[in-house]
């Protein structure tokens, strides 16, 4: 440890504490059965939240008409020489399968009309705010120099504006691991040495993270959050222009009415090939579907968790989450909050708003299938709980919507694997069952299935229009937008990017299929998912590790290509789009999560990005911010330093959450009776670090009674029969 490292004291905090006094205030758990006392409440404007039918007519309308015509049509195809019972269930999961994509593609379509009429920013810049924002950056056992650069330097950009005094900077730490969370401390120290009071810049490790993440911005709620008006959700990946931040604040300020404005994040700073195509697709194609989706929900919008601004008085009060009756992965904590928390605010009488026209929110995404796999085995988990929040007393429709949008996203992939063995069966079945027309004995197929070729053609290419038609808008209008073709290679390139966005995208697809298939049982045979960090950076696994991964997509591959073969040649090249991933899964893994692979295409602008190329310069700020912080944690504060240093002590606990470890004559759990109990009975500081575990000593580093205990210990005997117990 550097003497420059060591040479810290209290007021390094500038004579402030990490966190501004408190201000208490309920947050009450919502009822799933019942209303709360004044809910639903009058909005203020004339119809403040109430949306234009119309538009909800024309999209879930349409939906539903296409819907019906391509169930019709399955009907006719099977009809010919009457349905089997195996016919009935292909058509039942066709028509599953197709309502999922049907409403999608109308989401599209509006949006695209809305995109080809030009829509532009409307930012508000010169905004006069009177309300006060603070911006939360939850974060959970991170790369401190990715949260800590990144929140400097939106602080401080957002400082040279007019509307700076208006917002308020929380790191609220979840962190469980004592180094890491020793680095943020460290980090914040920096961070406030950076800032010199420009900005005013909080942070606060929670010592204990009840609930996850809605737990950890339910607990400032409840402390802090009645001293602000809104309250600007960031994700620990989160990067927003000023820009889109003030003008949030203003049209919250603006509109009494409104609870919650959500923004639809570009995503940014992909290297990998999984990563490039993820946010290539979400560029390109996943406007047509946002301004769509924003267009005819209109009031009864939805919340993805971050990036978005809730108004303080219409959370606290109204969204609240309830604790689910038994155990995970259907009971306990709502795992994924966000879209509860909007359904909730919209059945109080707060509007909830997609704004489709503020660009400028940034975040980023897994780096390989692995990773995507991993977090979507925690997303899937929640969504599936939300059954148990569907049939929740007031709900608007469209809630129920979204909350039923966000199940299908998981339960579409089973779905689609029975549909893909049941056509498999039927084909099997027409090659291997001998038809009898005239017969007298049992059969369990009594009739020959007779299928119309034409209309199943005709159905087909119906499908695969609706399937890929929100790509097929977002291509038409980037070519239609010559600058941005012009900065991204040219149209040649454009097109080559979107050809190897669809193919990698359909050799991914029956591997996330199988992942998401894995999930759901694992989640109905009652698995919990925990809470992991996410992998934001390096992709990359041995190969080992991807052959241990992968083993049962390649064993299913295997077995539904050669099921095909049974029936014929024909069958296996039809299936073959959605084998050969499955085949291919392993080298498939480890080529899209490899940096080297991935800056190739990047170099040649292969699947770029508009942000990718001409790179906005608040994220270049952060990236050049982030290598000076690595460089500064280079050499972090550990545990021994801690207790060897007065002065990084004293820094220490100036950081610390004030609230009590312990309530007295409350219910002692085992973590806090673990630590105690060697923390007492330890002889020496060596011993003592060598029998505790990174839970009870991150439990520890926010207990300052027990820290000043190992500090009175001796750091080690010196005495010669003593010698062995340290």
């Amino acid at each position: 440890m550097t003497e420059a490292l060591l040479n810290v004291s209290a007021p390094a905090l500038a004579g402030d504490s990490a966190m501004p006094p408190e201000r208490h205030s309920p947050m009450p758990p919502q009822s799933l059965k019942a209303f709360a006392e004044g809910f639903p409440r009058a909005s203020v404007a004339p119809r403040g939240v109430r949306s234009l039918a119309r538009r909800r007519v024309l999209v879930v309308g349409s939906a539903i008409a296409l819907s019906a015509f391509a169930i019709y049509e399955m009907a006719g195809v099977f009809s010919v020489g009457g349905i089997t019972p195996l016919e009935y269930l292909v058509l039942l999961l066709f028509a599953v399968n197709f309502c999922w994509i049907a409403l999608a593609f109308c989401s599209g379509v509006a949006g695209f009309i809305q995109l080809l009429r030009h829509q532009q920013d409307a930012f508000a810049e010169d905004a006069v705010l009177t309300t006060r924002t603070a911006i939360l950056m939850p974060t959970y056992n991170e790369a401190p120099d990715r949260v800590f650069a990144a929140v400097e330097t939106m602080a401080l950009a957002l400082a040279e504006r007019s509307q700076g005094h208006a917002f308020d900077w929380f790191i609220l730490s979840d962190t469980t691991d004592p180094n890491v969370a020793l680095a943020e401390e460290q980090a914040f120290w920096l961070l406030r040495q950076a800032v010199d009071g420009r900005a005013r810049i909080y942070y606060r490790r929670r010592r204990k993270n009840i609930a996850r993440k809605a737990g950890n911005v339910a607990d400032f709620c409840r402390r802090w959050g009645a001293s602000y008006d809104h309250l600007l959700v960031l994700d620990a990946d989160s990067i927003m222009e000023t820009r889109t931040m003030v003008s949030l604040a203003a049209r919250m300020q603006a509109d009494p009415d409104s609870g919650l404005i959500q923004t639809i994040p570009a995503l940014i700073n992909g290297t990998t090939l999984m990563a490039r195509l993820q946010q290539f697709a979400a560029r390109i194609y996943g406007p047509v579907i946002g301004t769509g989706l924003a267009w005819w929900v209109q009031k009864e919008g939805n919340f993805w968790g971050h990036n978005a601004i809730i108004r303080t008085q219409a959370f606290m009060q109204a969204a609240g989450l309830p604790h689910l009756s038994g155990k995970p992965p259907f009971g306990g904590h709502i795992l994924s909050h966000d879209f509860v928390e909007a359904a909730l605010i919209r059945r109080a009488g707060w509007s909830v708003q997609i704004a489709a026209d503020l660009h400028g929110s940034y975040e980023e995404c897994p780096p390989s299938i692995i990773d995507l796999a991993v977090r979507d085995r925690r997303w899937c988990q929640g969504n599936l709980q939300h059954s148990r929040v569907l049939p929740a007393k007031g709900l608007h429709w469209i809630n129920r919507l979204h909350l039923l949008t966000g199940i299908m996203a998981y339960l579409s992939s089973p779905f689609w694997l029975m549909l893909i063995l049941s056509g498999l069966l039927l084909a099997l079945q027409a090659h291997y069952i001998r038809p009898e027309y005239f017969t007298d004995q049992f059969s369990l197929f009594p009739t020959w299935p007779v299928m119309d070729s034409d209309r199943a053609l005709r159905l087909f290419f119906i499908t695969m229009g609706v399937l890929f038609g929100p790509k097929i808008f977002g291509l038409l209008l980037l070519i239609k937008d010559s600058p941005t073709c012009r900065a991204l290679g040219g149209r040649l390139r454009v097109g080559l990017s979107v050809l190897v966005e669809v193919i990698l995208s359909a050799l991914i697809a029956p591997i996330m299929m199988l992942i998401h298939c894995g999930a759901v049982l694992s989640i109905l045979f009652g698995r919990d998912s925990g809470w992991s960090p996410q992998r934001r950076d390096d992709g990359s696994l041995p190969w080992a590790a991807l052959i241990f991964r992968h083993k049962w997509h390649m064993v299913a591959g295997a077995l539904l290509g050669y099921a095909a073969w049974l029936d014929s040649l024909t069958l296996l090249a039809w299936m073959s789009p959605a084998l050969v991933g499955l085949w291919l899964s392993v080298p498939l893994s480890a080529f899209t999560s490899s940096w080297g692979i991935g800056a190739w295409f990047k170099r040649r602008r292969i699947m770029a990005t508009p942000e990718e190329v001409a790179q906005p310069q608040l994220v270049t700020k952060v990236a050049e911010r982030r290598e000076q912080y690595q460089a500064d944690l280079t050499e972090i504060w550990t545990i021994e330093s801690l207790l060897r240093s007065p002065e990084l002590m004293e820094l220490h606990l100036a950081m610390m959450d004030k609230l009590p470890t312990h309530t007295p004559g409350g219910a002692v759990e085992p973590l806090d009776a673990i630590a105690r109990v060697k923390v007492q009975e330890a002889v020496c500081r060596k011993s003592l670090l060598a029998l505790l575990s990174k839970q009870e000593l991150g439990y520890i580093l926010g207990n300052p009674l027990l820290l000043k205990q190992m500090q009175n210990l001796p750091e080690q005997f010196v005495e010669d029969d003593l010698v062995s117990i340290c």
